[in-house]
């Protein structure tokens, strides 16, 4: 997929959430080209003008960093989750870093923060994770198939690369978390022999029924997976396979 990039200012980059857990979520770009199917942040393209199609897109806050040193200096002390509506360490990370440069600036301040995202290229930011007394870091692993991410994530990171990144972080000493969701067809036992004890925590969440996605489902013959029993089910079996392993579970549905 062809991808528009441009630069843009921002007057605010940390910003109040009603997350649980979180007082403050931290986006450095707008759109994402991981562009999900699923992805429910695509309503974010009714705020940006653009036309083009969800993940064809993507806005770097090249101030982020300047902006974000600034507003902490008022800002209450709080937690922090980076990449509520965007993948902070998609592609465009690598060339303009502004996701990296943002937790230096966090880290001067010893915000605490946890990190969402789909991408191995966190791996390169080790050394600023190191910096923090609290952090984690978090992959969205929705499937233990890659084909399976394939139809839906085409243009994301392949899911053994993220399991390898996931253990090699949890190597380094950083603490770090599954999030398996939203459920994609998969394997749940398979998920977890994968994933193993490279996890300090496990969070699992159902499907949002956007219609594009229903429509993909039963264009692929899938339709048994969008089944509420399914869920229960799958999230069960993650919640038994990891709790034997010593890793705790957090189911958020149901």
């Amino acid at each position: 997929m062809k991808h528009v990039r441009r630069e843009i200012l921002s007057r605010t980059v940390l910003t109040r959430t009603g997350i649980p857990g979180y007082d403050w979520c931290l986006n450095p770009y707008v759109g994402c080209e991981h562009g999900c199917s699923y992805c429910y942040a695509s309503f974010m393209k009714r705020f940006t003008g653009h036309t083009e199609p969800w993940g064809a897109f993507v806005d770097a806050k090249v101030n982020a960093p300047d902006v974000l040193r600034r507003q902490l200096r008022r800002a209450r002390r709080g937690s922090v989750l980076v990449g509520t509506v965007t993948d902070a360490y998609q592609p465009i990370e690598r060339e303009y870093r502004l996701t990296r440069r943002c937790l230096e600036a966090l880290a001067e301040r010893q915000f605490p923060v946890s990190v969402l995202t789909r991408s191995p290229l966190c791996v390169r930011d080790a050394d600023v994770f190191r910096r923090f007394e609290d952090l984690s870091v978090g992959f969205s692993i929705p499937t233990d198939d890659d084909e399976v991410r394939k139809r839906f994530e085409p243009h994301a990171p392949p899911i053994p690369a993220r399991i390898e990144a996931l253990r090699t972080l949890h190597r380094e000493g950083i603490r770090t978390y599954v999030f398996a969701g939203p459920l994609l067809p998969m394997n749940p036992p398979r998920l977890v022999e994968l994933v193993g004890e490279a996890a300090d925590e496990v969070l699992v969440d159902r499907l949002n029924y956007q219609e594009k996605v229903v429509r993909l489902y039963r264009a692929a013959g899938l339709e048994r997976y969008l089944e509420p029993a399914w869920f229960d089910r799958a999230a069960g079996e993650l919640r038994r396979g990891f709790e034997r392993r010593g890793v705790p579970v957090s189911v958020l549905f149901g």
